[in-house]
């Protein structure tokens, strides 16, 4: 009988793990894939173009490798300039971020030895476009990369009474103020793209 019950449990056991060693294989290769994803995930971009040019009311984030001390962030000043550890006013209106950075480099040689200096512009916000009349978000907007007439509208909305084919760009040329048409229902129905030109500092779209 003893001998009759432990062939049993020896049958019994030889069902049951081999299940189990499946089902830890299962759940082993269900949560590798999760694990390559996390690590996968590509890191988004800055939407900063490297020519882009610091003006006043930036904000920069200023980083030198190894030196935590001095890895700052700041905006820059209505006189252009910002203040960094160790260093006097440091001109930054007018620089591109490499450019600023190779100026920062060459100010840290005293107190560091190779310094490593990256600059990353975290807002922008010294260029700006204006926006008038029937919209409901009216005055100054960020210019963003590469925005255009069609992108500035849409983050300004309209009002019930906007003339939507009658809208105009006002630009400053040489000294002189040119007048460009824009037409809203011809734009976002893909025709008329020649009016749909990208903005520039100082511009000011009229929605009558």
């Amino acid at each position: 009988m003893k001998n009759g019950m432990k062939l049993a449990c020896l049958v019994l056991l030889g069902f049951v793990t081999p299940s189990l060693w499946a089902q830890n294989d299962t759940d082993a290769s269900a949560a590798k894939p999760e694990k390559a994803t996390a690590q996968e995930a590509p890191a988004t971009a800055s939407a900063v173009p490297s020519d882009y040019v610091i003006g006043a009311d930036d904000t920069l984030h200023i980083t030198v490798w190894k030196e935590p001390d001095m890895s700052v962030t700041l905006p820059v000043r209505p006189d252009g300039k910002i203040s960094m550890p160790l260093l006097d006013d440091v001109q930054a209106a007018g620089m591109t971020p490499m450019l600023l950075a190779a100026s920062i480099k060459e100010k840290l040689k005293k107190y560091i030895a190779d310094p490593r200096v990256t600059v990353v512009v975290t807002a922008m916000n010294s260029q700006r476009i204006y926006v008038l009349g029937e919209v409901t978000h009216t005055g100054a907007m960020a210019l963003l990369p590469h925005m255009t007439v069609l992108q500035a509208l849409s983050s300004a909305g309209f009002t019930q009474f906007a003339n939507l084919k009658a809208i105009y760009l006002l630009r400053m040329q040489d000294g002189q103020q040119t007048k460009t048409r824009f037409n809203y229902k011809d734009a976002i129905k893909g025709r008329g793209d020649q009016q749909n030109i990208v903005l520039k500092p100082g511009d000011t779209i009229v929605v009558p």
